[in-house]
């Protein structure tokens, strides 16, 4: 009845931290209601897109699991933003449930120095400020050194279906009630957020003939760095459209919905809003687009993406109908929307970590995100850290010029939420250098040094990197003169100044295939590794400055605020500044410049204060 780590809640969160736990050699436990559903993908079945796909490739190049199940559960696979730059596309999966979730759930039961516990968590146990253990729902007590509480949308989790309430974590799933009441007891800041789903419809009752086709890339991508190639069968998805009669039926009955009922307290995503948020809100449009995804490929079920509600059945069939395509649809499963219990995550350390309570992480919706991809990278981060931590090792920290998984826990420990967090592109600084198909470059190395990435990838990872050096030194090596440019057709400045390949690259009319005719030696090289010789010239002259100002990110980043500092005696900050400080307790002045309100003369105030300690304490 005792481990190094326990992690609480099976969901992507969840098994992400108790997989990267177990990966460091800690001897791990993962409660959760029910194996069976580990892996279950409760609302959407598809992982990745605009910065999320960014996440799980991240994930995936720490030895963690998300992207390998994906390939053994995706049915469609698309990059998109295609025709952008590479910064911004964004690798995006349709999964068959059953696979997806059989899949995780072998990966899970072969993962070594970990067990998988059926029981509900009541209560947490401490001594002396610190985590010490729980104690299940039938009384029995479990003793560790960390916890990661990975809880998703159950903590007092109650759904709306309509003017119907009822207590359940996800749809016929029971909440948790004695754990919430039991984070309550420690004073922690607490709110509520809310999230919904759409109707499970009937593929067969659908006329797919009066909807839009969108097959997926040929051939597919896998999210895996390890995987070689898709072995799935590939499916279309569709696409169709609300219309004015749609809304007008939509806003006939708003009154129906949950959330505008007053019965939600909880505020929800703003970016994936419910399809009467949108009609209110876009008031303007005259229609909305919704994505016909498989929910796999031995089910008629189809999720329609874009259109989730809290509307009674009745208004919901009504609605539906009004649909090109939907007009005979019959319904699997009825929407709702679910209101659910988080934590103010500025009380969490970089480490994910409790600040005033040692040994408790938490991980995933608990901390006000929303996605699977959002809540795996948590708790892969947790887990490591909570595993680090029974070691007596230092905590490993993901900052923004790094990764999207530091862009995340910067955010949420900096700001805070208001409302469930999602990730974009748009929100990291640093893009160009932290692209999808460079996921393994940045982060590999970092997982072997910190102890969760296994021998099989990081010998396929040294390998690959070895190739890549190989190609840039190659590459910058070999020049040409625009005499000898000219000569091989070449439209180059005639200016004397011989270029490499990869400035030759940059020109309009230099293409990679062109230059294979010209250095033979490229096609020794496959097209994984020629593709980064290709990114490498689309971002040719803009990296140095990046690299500048990730440099100067760095410089502030590295000097440490301690954790005694009394903002309340910083001269110069205002009352407000100086409770912010106070609540979030910044680690870095580079973490204080980005919490609301900060401004340049309250960072040169703390500094001061700094600076005047440390000659006291010389002194």
């Amino acid at each position: 009845m005792s481990f190094d780590v326990i992690v609480v809640g099976g969901g992507h969160a969840g098994v992400e931290a108790a997989c990267a736990s177990a990966r460091f050699g800690a001897k791990t436990a993962l409660f959760t209601m029910a194996f069976d559903n580990l892996g279950q993908m409760s609302c959407n079945p598809a992982i990745g897109g605009l910065g999320k796909g960014h996440l799980v490739r991240e994930i995936d190049a720490l030895d963690g699991i998300m992207g390998v199940a994906t390939d053994m559960g995706g049915i469609q696979f698309r990059t998109l933003n295609a025709s952008k730059g590479p910064a911004v596309r964004g690798p995006r999966a349709q999964a068959d449930r059953k696979l997806f979730k059989n899949a995780v759930q072998s990966l899970v039961r072969n993962t070594e120095n970990l067990e998988v516990i059926e029981e509900i968590v009541e209560e947490l146990l401490f001594r002396d400020g610190k985590i010490i253990g729980l104690i299940d729902g039938k009384g029995n007590k479990y003793f560790c050194g960390a916890i990661v509480i990975t809880t998703g949308t159950f903590l007092k989790g109650v759904i709306h279906l309509g003017k119907k309430t009822w207590s359940a974590g996800r749809l016929g799933e029971n909440p948790s009630i004695g754990l919430a009441n039991s984070l309550y007891s420690l004073g922690l800041r607490m709110g509520r957020l809310k999230t919904g789903t759409p109707a499970r419809l009937d593929g067969k009752t659908i006329d797919w003939a009066a909807c839009e086709l969108q097959p997926g890339d040929n051939p597919p991508q896998p999210f895996s760095f390890l995987t070689k190639e898709i072995t799935n069968s590939q499916v279309p998805c569709h696409i169709t459209w609300t219309n004015e009669q749609t809304h007008e039926i939509i806003r006939n009955n708003s009154h129906l919905a949950a959330v505008n009922s007053g019965a939600i307290s909880g505020r929800g995503p703003r970016y994936c809003p419910s399809i009467e948020d949108k009609v209110r809100r876009f008031s303007d449009k005259d229609k909305h687009q919704i994505f016909l995804e498989p929910e796999g490929l031995d089910t008629d079920s189809i999720y329609p993406n874009g259109i989730s509600t809290s509307f009674p059945e009745e208004v919901q069939i009504q609605f539906l109908r009004s649909i090109r395509g939907l007009e005979k649809v019959e319904v699997y499963k009825w929407a709702y929307a679910i209101e659910y219990d988080y934590v103010d995550p500025t009380q969490l350390g970089f480490d994910l970590q409790l600040k005033d309570i040692k040994n408790l992480y938490l991980a995933g919706q608990i901390n006000g995100t929303t996605g699977y991809e959002e809540a795996a990278a948590q708790g892969l981060v947790a887990g490591l850290n909570a595993a680090r931590n029974c070691s007596n090792m230092d905590a490993i920290s993901f900052t923004r010029s790094q990764s999207y998984i530091g862009v995340l826990i910067d955010d949420l420990i900096t700001k805070g939420v208001s409302e469930p967090y999602r990730m974009f592109t748009s929100r990291a600084e640093y893009r160009l250098s932290l692209r999808s198909d460079n996921a393994d470059q940045r982060l590999t190395q970092l997982g072997i040094d910190a102890g969760i990435v296994k021998k099989n990838r990081a010998e396929i990872f040294n390998a690959k990197i070895s190739r890549i050096d190989d190609l840039m030194q190659f590459a910058k090596n070999n020049y040409l003169t625009p005499n000898e440019a000219q000569k091989l057709n070449l439209a180059v400045r005639q200016d004397g100044r011989k270029r490499n390949l990869i400035e030759l690259l940059t020109l309009p009319n230099v293409s990679l295939d062109l230059l294979k005719d010209i250095y033979p030696d490229l096609n020794n090289y496959n097209s994984e590794i020629l593709e980064q010789l290709e990114i490498e010239s689309i971002y040719h002259g803009y990296m140095d400055r990046q690299k500048a100002d990730i440099e100067t990110f760095t410089k502030d980043e590295n000097v440490r605020i301690p954790d005694t500092i009394d903002y309340w005696q910083v001269g110069g900050l205002s009352a407000e500044l100086a409770e912010r400080l106070t609540n979030t307790r910044p680690h870095t002045i580079g973490q204080a410049s980005r919490i609301e309100s900060m401004t340049p003369s309250a960072i040169t105030a703390i500094l001061a204060h700094l600076n005047k300690k440390k000659n006291k304490d010389a002194a």
